[in-house]
């Protein structure tokens, strides 16, 4: 015996339950799509490199981080984060080591991410 009565019609709540679904939680943090653009096309360039081979995307509720490592079973090499409450102090990006040490942190995502774009350039 169905719960749904005859006369509802049973796509109008699947489609509801899809727009749920596609629609982004207001209380998280996430890159928008010139930042994620920017962070992969770094992320390519170390892959090809050899440098890098995985990476992690974490939204939480304060800040968004992007995860790159070296082999999957690891700890991340380098942390790309946005933390929106650092926005008007100290900037909302930041590039954070393996041990935890800020190396870069700025309000221009291009400008933070030099650090990781230059220890390229010199070896």
């Amino acid at each position: 015996m169905s719960l749904i009565s005859e006369d509802t019609d049973p796509s109008g709540s699947r489609a509801a339950a899809r727009t749920a679904a596609a629609t982004p939680q207001p209380n998280r943090v996430t890159f928008n799509r010139l930042e994620l653009n920017r962070i992969l096309n770094l992320y390519g360039r170390m892959v090809a490199d050899g440098e890098w081979r995985d990476y992690a995307i974490d939204f939480l509720k304060d800040r968004a981080v992007f995860s790159v490592f070296r082999r999957a079973s690891e700890v991340p090499i380098y942390r790309i984060e946005k933390d929106p409450r650092l926005a008007r102090k100290q900037g909302m990006y930041s590039v954070i080591s393996a041990t935890g040490l800020i190396l870069r942190r700025g309000h221009e995502l291009e400008r933070v991410l030099f650090v990781i774009d230059r220890k390229l350039s010199l070896v």
